[in-house]
């Protein structure tokens, strides 16, 4: 258990090893994906809000919920819907259609 680690090894030892480097390497790195995975995210996000709100104005919430749980490829896919799109139930459509 943790405890009976703790106790054998000082913490100074344990950042040390070859072991604790590896899996916290593994970790920061997973980490440093996860943060730029969410970035590129919410910046495709805000690029497929920009040209939606100057067409259709504000959105109604559960349309903004629709989008934001969108996936990096999808906001992709809307991004070049959008340009088919006449109303804001050309959008809708196309969000039930995920």
């Amino acid at each position: 258990n943790k405890d009976t680690i703790t106790n054998f090894f000082r913490e100074e030892i344990m950042q040390e090893s070859v072991i604790y480097q590896d899996i916290l390497q593994k970790g920061l790195a997973k980490g440093l994906e996860q943060g730029l995975n969410q970035g590129k995210k919410q910046e495709a996000i805000a690029m497929i809000m920009r040209p939606i709100t100057r067409r259709f104005g504000s959105l109604e919430p559960e349309i903004r919920d629709r989008i934001d749980a969108l996936t990096t490829a999808q906001l992709e896919d809307l991004s070049e819907a959008l340009f088919d799109f006449t109303e804001v139930t050309d959008l809708v459509t196309w969000l039930q259609s995920r």
